[in-house]
């Protein structure tokens, strides 16, 4: 037993690479390494460290500036070249305090530095720090309520800011009620726990444009938010009663500007439907009114929307279809009856559409 649990141990450790030519400060700084449960090898100058890097593959690089056969700013440089090793972090170790050499490291990818000789408690921290870091960046977070919290929670960890990883508490929001209105202020980014919500733009004819048709694990009002006139530049409503989460703008701001790489991560969690919106409009100026119907059936099924049940899935007005696709009413309604007679989609409960034949819908969008 005791075997499988040091087995397990080592699993979980940490794995550092050491490069430092004084044979007296690699040795000491890997024994204070190894003695705070970290997994250290070491090598004696770059060339050495950068071939062990792709054998060791270490979680963070300690690596000293002034060495013989290939320097710290050089090795740094050889693997900034390979996807696989420049996302290591990396700190570097030197004796000089000159700031122009700390400068030259950190624009060459250095996440961080210690001036020699330092102190136990200080390197540990580094370590601690950087590591902590690059779990939070490696990490991925699941479109869930839950995992939104988890996101908010470590991205406050990450950034030391406290009041944005408290809990959010949904709202509820019955069919046919605004989320939230075109032109008023945007002050909150909503990510949808249940249900399904459409989002509009209301033309000067009158009619809508359907934006986008949202359901759960989706973020509505990201671009909102960076509207200059600080207002919602669509009209979001609930389509069947729903659930959503409301992140303040302050929140917002803070995930998008405090620190580039929270940025990133963010902008993946969040950019649902800015892709949607940019292929539906790439859709709507050069597909053919059968291809648009088309594709849009197929996406709302593969998001979950349309179901293969009758009594399933949600019954979309055909204005709102129609305003999806960009054409009239009675356009969209036609389409819809040439696919019913061609046996490629029928009408389930409330009108409700099936899908019969994804093949061939799929053959239509394809056929430009």
């Amino acid at each position: 037993m005791k075997g499988l649990y040091d087995r397990l141990k080592v699993r979980i450790m940490k794995k550092i690479l050491l490069i430092e030519d004084n044979k007296d400060v690699c040795e000491n700084t890997a024994d204070i390494l190894e003695l705070s449960n970290y997994e250290v090898a070491t090598a004696e100058n770059g060339r050495v460290g950068v071939d062990k890097v792709r054998t060791f593959k270490p979680d963070l690089i300690l690596c000293d500036i002034m060495m013989p056969v290939m320097d710290g700013y050089e090795v740094i440089e050889e693997l900034s070249k390979d996807n696989e090793t420049a996302s290591i972090p990396f700190i570097f170790l030197t004796a000089k305090a000159d700031k122009s050499d700390f400068r030259k490291g950190m624009n060459l990818g250095a996440d961080d530095y210690l001036t020699k000789p330092f102190e136990e408690h200080e390197l540990l921290e580094a370590v601690t720090s950087r590591l902590k870091k690059s779990d939070f960046l490696r990490k991925e977070f699941s479109k869930n309520i839950e995992g939104i919290h988890e996101f908010l929670q470590d991205a406050a960890s990450y950034l030391n800011l406290e009041h944005i990883s408290r809990e959010y508490r949904p709202k509820k929001y019955d069919k046919k009620e605004f989320v939230f209105r075109e032109g008023d202020g945007a002050h909150t980014l909503y990510f949808i726990e249940s249900g399904t919500v459409k989002t509009y733009k209301t033309m000067e004819s009158g009619k809508e444009f359907v934006t986008g048709i949202h359901k759960a694990g989706d973020f509505m009002g990201q671009l909102s938010l960076l509207n200059p006139n600080g207002t919602y530049l669509e009209t979001a409503m609930a389509i069947e009663n729903t659930e959503a989460y409301g992140i303040p703008k302050s929140a917002f701001i803070h995930l998008l500007y405090e620190n580039k790489e929270v940025a990133h991560k963010f902008i993946d969690i969040i950019s649902n439907s800015l892709i949607e919106v940019q292929e539906q409009l790439v859709n709507m100026a050069y597909s053919s009114v059968r291809q648009r119907v088309a594709k849009n059936l197929l996406d709302m099924f593969y998001k979950g929307i349309i179901k293969d049940f009758p009594n399933e899935g949600i019954d979309i007005p055909r204005e709102d279809f129609a305003g999806m696709i960009g054409t009239a009413t009675e356009t969209a309604i036609r389409t819809l009856s040439e696919f019913k007679e061609e046996g490629l989609i029928k009408m389930g409960y409330a009108k409700r559409i099936i899908l019969l034949d994804k093949e061939a819908l799929q053959h239509i969008v394809d056929n430009r």
